[in-house]
Order: C-alpha cells, then sequence, then structure tokens
C-alpha cells in the first residue's frame, strides 16, 4: 500500500492508541466507491439532463423512465435493493423521537463543533477547492438539514422514503465530485489520497453520530442508552445508502468514537483550506437562519463562535484562528438560555424567537424544500461558481 504523504506524520501517533485501526484508516484512504465511481464516469459520457432523468427514473423505480438506461445505472440501483441483515426498521423509532424532542440542539451541536472538527482535517481540502461550501454554503448547508430530518422521519430510510433517495443522493454526488477532482490539477493523489475517500466518509459518519451525541450532551440533550443505539443506527444505515464500505462502517457507539479518534489523530494539522472552510461554515449560520442585517449577523456569528470554542476546545478554536473569546461559562450559559427560551415559548412566544440562542437552535428548520421534489441534477465543474444548480 502506498501511504499518501500528509499521513505520514500522524500513523505513529494514531498507531500507538490502536495500530490496526490505524492501518485501516490509512488503507482507506486510498478508496474510494468502485460501483458508485464506474457509474458516474459513464454517466459523465451523457448529456447532464439525460443523466438526470435516469438517475430520477432509479430513484422512483420507474421502468419506463429507464428504458435505454446504461447497464450501470440499473446494476446500481439492484445491488441497494439488497437491505443488511443488520437493519432493523423497527428499533429506529426511539432515535427518531429523540432526534426531534432535541432537534433545537442538534443543528447547534452540527454546526458549532462536529462539522468545524470535520473541517480540521483534510476532509476541508476537497470543500475548499470545490467552493461548496465558501461560495454556496447557505444551499448545502440547508440541503444538509433536509438530509437530516429526513432520516429521522418514520419510514424516511424504506426504499420509497426520501431519507433512502437522499442518502443516495449524497452517494453519487460524492462520486462525481471525485471524478470531477481526479481531472483537476489541484488534487494531489499521491499527498492526499483518494479525493473524498472511503476513510473520510466513515470518519464524517462517526461524527455525525457519536460525536454528535457527545457535543449534544454538552449543550442541553437528554437521552437514555435505547435512544442513543437507536440514533446510531440511523446514521449507520444512512451511511450503507451512501456507500461507505462495510470494512470502515461502525457497528456500535464504542467503535464509531474509536473511529473518530484514530483517524483524527491521522490526520494532519489544520492548514489554510481548513481554517477558511471552519470561518466560513460560522459566518454562513446567520444566512441560513435569514438574517441578512450586517450587525445582527456579526452578533449571530460571534456568537456561534463562543459555543464553537467551548465545544471544540481552545486549542483548536485557536489553529483555526477564531475570534479570542474567552469559553469560561459559555455552555452552562447556553444551557441556563435553553430553559429560559423554553419558558418563552410557553408564556410568550412572541418573544422567544428573538435571541441569538433561538436563532443558532432554529437553524434545523430551515431546510432545502422544493416544491417540484428532490433534484438529482450533478455538480458539472469541480468548481461550484462554474456548474449549473444542482
Amino acid at each position: 500500500m502506498k501511504i499518501p504523504s500528509c499521513y505520514a506524520e500522524g500513523i505513529d501517533k494514531a498507531g500507538a492508541l490502536d495500530a490496526d485501526l490505524t492501518s485501516l484508516y490509512i488503507e482507506h484512504t486510498t478508496v474510494g466507491d468502485p460501483l458508485a465511481d464506474a457509474l458516474i464516469d459513464e454517466l459523465a459520457t451523457i448529456e447532464p439532463e439525460v443523466a438526470e432523468r435516469f438517475v430520477s427514473a432509479g430513484m422512483d423505480q420507474d421502468e419506463a423512465g429507464l428504458a435505454g438506461a446504461p447497464r450501470r445505472l440499473r446494476d446500481f440501483f439492484t445491488d441497494l435493493e439488497a437491505i443488511p441483515s443488520w437493519v432493523d426498521f423497527d428499533s429506529y423509532m426511539p432515535g427518531i423521537k429523540m432526534f426531534h424532542r432535541n432537534s433545537p440542539l442538534v443543528l447547534a451541536a452540527f454546526v458549532g463543533a462536529v462539522l468545524i472538527e470535520g473541517f480540521a482535517t483534510n476532509i476541508s481540502k476537497s470543500f475548499f477547492i470545490t467552493g461548496r461550501v465558501r461560495d454556496s454554503g447557505v444551499k448545502r448547508l440547508r440541503q444538509n438539514n433536509r438530509h437530516m430530518v429526513e432520516i429521522f422521519m418514520p419510514g424516511g430510510l424504506l426504499r420509497e422514503g426520501d431519507g433512502w433517495k437522499l442518502s443516495v443522493r449524497i452517494r453519487l454526488v460524492h462520486a462525481k465530485v471525485r471524478h470531477l477532482l481526479r481531472h483537476s490539477e489541484e488534487w494531489d493523489l499521491e499527498a492526499y489520497g483518494e479525493p473524498l475517500s472511503a476513510a473520510h466518509l466513515g470518519f464524517s459518519l462517526a461524527a455525525f453520530s457519536a460525536r454528535l451525541l457527545h457535543h449534544m450532551k454538552r449543550l442541553g440533550a437528554r437521552f437514555n442508552d435505547e435512544e442513543r443505539r437507536s440514533f446510531l443506527n440511523v446514521w449507520r444505515h444512512s451511511g450503507h445508502l451512501m456507500g461507505i464500505p462495510e470494512s470502515i462502517l461502525y457497528r456500535n457507539e464504542e467503535e464509531a468514537l474509536k473511529l473518530f479518534e484514530v483517524g483524527y489523530l491521522c490526520e494532519p494539522e489544520p492548514d489554510y483550506d481548513s481554517i477558511a472552510m471552519a470561518n466560513s461554515l460560522i459566518n454562513s449560520a446567520p444566512l441560513v437562519a435569514g438574517i441578512t442585517d450586517r450587525v445582527s449577523r456579526n452578533k449571530l456569528s460571534q456568537y456561534v463562535y463562543r459555543v464553537s470554542r467551548a465545544l471544540i476546545g481552545s486549542g483548536l478554536a485557536d489553529d483555526l484562528r477564531y475570534p479570542n473569546h474567552s469559553s469560561f461559562g459559555v455552555l452552562p450559559w447556553f444551557r441556563l438560555e435553553g430553559h429560559y427560551n423554553r419558558v418563552l415559548e410557553r408564556y410568550f412566544p412572541k418573544l422567544s424567537g428573538k435571541s441569538n440562542y433561538a436563532n443558532f437552535t432554529g437553524l434545523l428548520e430551515v431546510s432545502e424544500f422544493d416544491q417540484k421534489g428532490i433534484s438529482y441534477r450533478l455538480p458539472e465543474d469541480v468548481h461550484a461558481e462554474h456548474s449549473a444548480e444542482w
């Protein structure tokens, strides 16, 4: 195995914690998604509108619409029809209920910590090159919100559910971005390994599930052991649909947290790309919330910076060039604000939506819904600004 050069320094640190998992992680930095990648290579030879129509037909199980579609497309969807033996739809309900009960804190933890910790790794490079958050961050964050909401709907991960379709859509988008980056002079395969590698996707899923639970708890979320296992199972099923291979797809919370820890140690120190992406994300939050006034946007951004620093720690916050706020007492105060806001919602609903806390924790309510339905158009250019809307 040829090890991408950027991981040379991290291997020893991670190996001291778990040598086998370190080897597995590094191995998967050179792996993409063979089935989806082969499909995208073939779809790249036909007109984007035609490819979108075929993908849409496959998602909707429209046999008439699949007439003339490439054989690889049919094989791709046939492969997805197989449900893994570990899937138990009945076990998802406790996690679904917990998600909606704690929904005000889900996006706060997601934007303020989980995505930031992800961008502190080489995951930031593909996003920085494509400009997906830098130039079209509001739309991308709203799309992420929509995916999360749909997988945590009852039946969302059934074949006909929008959570199923959006998970598979993400898989195809990842494959398309991999295709574009491989053909771009801006991506160095020898230095960084495969763009949007299986290692990074497995790491991200561990962050979206187990690490998200950790940060939600610190923000005041409440859940029991059954609910946390169920929450992890929903994400695991979505990860399977997103094309993460079983070899690096966690089976339980312990495995997810260990994968996150080892992967983080393998990754190089945050660089300019990480700094740009983390700060772009936080400054996108007010726009996602629909706040356009400059003063109000700045106030909310500074609020998010404080909460984020308290969650990720001052060391990483300093590495990412955060404003030099103190994090002392921030999380206890955040939890107190949550209690106060719930009182306002109950007795003075007109006042409850005007605070920075309400705006930050209300991000999940702002999702990318389109009355025309889910779009299956894929990016056409490695740079977001040169692509048609997708």
